[in-house]
């Protein structure tokens, strides 16, 4: 008796094969989108930085002329970076040492979720 032998794969190893490679390149994709998320939050974050940093260099520029001092209170600021509206609530509280302020700023995104808090002190001019 002869038979003949058939050589290649069958539908199901083919198949196997098949989902295999998709749950591969879905896998690939998850991770692509998460370090794609993850730049967006560093991005954001580091403009924020900015901003926030942009907020402390002016209340120290207006401390050190002497002529403007802060008191405690709330005061917002606009900034713009890159192209992105933030927003920054600057806290101003004293502190033990009546010539010491202590700074505490906010930066949110143009859709108000909050983004970083820094906070900072500002001595005598």
């Amino acid at each position: 008796m002869h038979r003949n032998k058939q050589s290649g794969f069958t539908l199901i190893e083919v198949l196997v094969a098949l989902t295999i490679i998709a749950i591969a390149l879905a896998a690939g994709v998850q991770a692509s989108s998460t370090l794609i998320n993850s730049a967006d939050r560093q991005r954001e974050s580091m403009l924020a930085q900015v901003c926030i940093e942009n907020v402390f260099i002016e209340m120290r520029l207006k401390n050190l002329g002497g002529k403007e001092r802060l008191s405690p209170g709330e005061t917002d600021f606009e900034c713009q970076q890159a192209g992105i509206n933030y927003s920054v609530a600057l806290v101003t509280n004293s502190t033990l040492n009546p010539q010491m302020l202590r700074l505490e700023a906010t930066a949110k995104n143009e859709m108000g979720e909050n983004l970083l808090t820094l906070s900072s002190v500002l001595g005598p001019p």
